[in-house]
């Protein structure tokens, strides 16, 4: 059977089970510090638009964040190229100034360990493309993080995201081709979606990686090369999104 999928502001009793679900991120992305400091309070301003799936025994075994902003305010109008750091930066701007948002955002949508590959990701993403839609917007947006990107980390996204297959013309990368054939459009690469900064003892602890060489170094997980400085002691992940809209 399908899953149940509700809005956490529905359910708010599953606030806990469905921050302690299994998943898969690699452990340096959530050192994102934007994304550390805003994260967790999607669930507690944004609840219904929060998604939460759960299995015929009650069970989440899948989740989806999104956040209301205001596209088109003064100065925005194209979507950024700070991705998906800056959609949650002009959500909480937004919120405190009471600003109006006029599209939606996704912010993740992850699936439990156990139940990849059922199909349940595009069930999520069609689920949040109603339920912005029930909440008003005419669009959803979504810095998306390609899912098989990792495996071409030198390949530039720009290059990436035009690969498709012979037989459809759908991209290549599984994500995206999800988000396609839910009836997303690829916008534009968000060059600077996500930014992770530490010491070389901070990244050899999150990846287990000795961090010992001078220039790019490559991270299981991570969508391009981590620039590592031996000279001054540190290293810097700047990871690419790419943006696809879904008109509502």
């Amino acid at each position: 059977m399908e899953p149940q999928i509700t809005t956490l502001a529905d359910r708010p009793e599953l606030t806990g089970a469905l921050d302690e679900m299994p998943d898969t991120w690699p452990r340096f992305v959530l050192e994102d510090l934007v994304g550390w400091a805003n994260f967790p309070r999607i669930a507690v301003e944004f609840p219904e638009y929060v998604l939460v799936a759960t299995d015929q025994e009650g069970t989440v075994v899948a989740r989806g964040y999104s956040v209301p902003f205001a596209l088109n305010a003064p100065g925005r109008g194209g979507l950024p190229a700070g991705g998906w750091d800056q959609e949650l930066l002009w959500a909480f701007s937004d919120l405190r100034h009471g600003r109006t948002p006029d599209t939606a955002g996704a912010v993740e949508i992850t699936v439990a360990r156990d139940h990849l590959g059922r199909g349940v990701s595009g069930r999520m993403v069609e689920a949040m493309r109603e339920n912005a839609r029930a909440l008003g917007h005419r669009e959803l947006v979504a810095p998306v993080r390609p899912s098989a990107k990792h495996l071409r980390p030198a390949l530039p996204m720009a290059e990436y995201v035009r690969l498709t297959r012979a037989e459809d013309g759908l991209p290549e990368d599984p994500w995206l081709r999800v988000h396609v054939r839910a009836g997303g459009v690829v916008d534009s690469v968000a060059p600077v979606s996500m930014t992770v900064s530490g010491t070389l003892e901070q990244w050899r602890d999150w990846t287990g990686l000795p961090f010992d060489t001078e220039g790019p170094v490559e991270v299981p997980g991570a969508l391009v090369p981590v620039h590592c400085s031996l000279t001054h002691g540190h290293a810097v992940y700047v990871e690419p999104n790419v943006w696809v809209r879904h008109r509502l």
